[in-house]
């Protein structure tokens, strides 16, 4: 049960510009080094194709969920888009996210890519449960617009599409169309506290934001 609660919590220049995670010290909410948790994002990538966007198969174990929430923000679309897309600014705003530790960043025909790991921790029966979100995020200024692609134990995965648009001058409307892969007899709870999850998320972003504080 204590793997679910994961879901209490949210939940990322012309040519192409590489950054490679470097090896860093182990910290109080993993015991793994930043290059540990680079190569452990690859084996999910590469074991769970959670970049993966097609339905889960009929007799497969597993169903899809999808949900879709929006809120507005009183501030122009340029400064939304800037603020709610960094995922570090997430960090507060979502109370279990605790650091974000990005493996590679970079950009390749109008779209920034961020490999990503997010490491949250939740408080459950009197101790703190670290678990760790492997993602990829793609970001589209031209559109504002970005989507994010995730996995995380239990073998949930999410894709999301977060949209940006200009609802008056100075106010924006966020969009976030969410998709939830689950286990057939987790779907149900994984997408009803998925989309809390983000829904409380959004308005902590949303007071932020409005706030100057990010």
């Amino acid at each position: 049960m204590k793997h679910f609660l994961r879901l209490a919590a949210a939940p990322l220049l012309a040519g192409a510009f590489l950054v490679s995670a470097a090896s860093g010290p182990a910290t109080a909410d993993t015991a793994q080094t930043d290059a540990e948790l680079a190569a452990e994002w690859q084996a999910a990538w590469d074991t769970h194709a959670f970049y993966d966007t097609t339905p889960p198969a009929p007799d497969s174990g597993r169903s899809r969920a999808v949900s879709e929430i929006s809120i507005e923000i009183d501030r122009p679309i340029q400064q939304v888009f800037a603020a709610y897309s960094d995922l570090d600014n997430h960090i507060g705003p979502n109370p279990f996210l605790k650091r974000v530790v990005t493996h590679k960043d970079w950009r390749l025909a109008g779209t920034r890519y961020v490999n990503l790991t997010a490491i949250e921790e939740i408080p459950y029966q009197g101790t703190i449960v670290t678990n760790k979100v492997h993602a990829q995020q793609r970001l589209n200024p031209a559109s504002f617009s970005y989507e994010t692609d995730t996995w995380s134990e239990p073998a949930v995965v999410t894709h999301q599409k977060i949209s940006f648009r200009v609802l008056a001058p100075g106010k924006t409307v966020v969009t976030e169309s969410l998709t939830f892969d689950a286990d057939a007899t987790l779907i149900d709870f994984v997408a009803a506290n998925g989309t809390a999850a983000h829904q409380q998320t959004q308005a902590a972003l949303k007071q932020a934001i409005e706030s100057g504080t990010i």
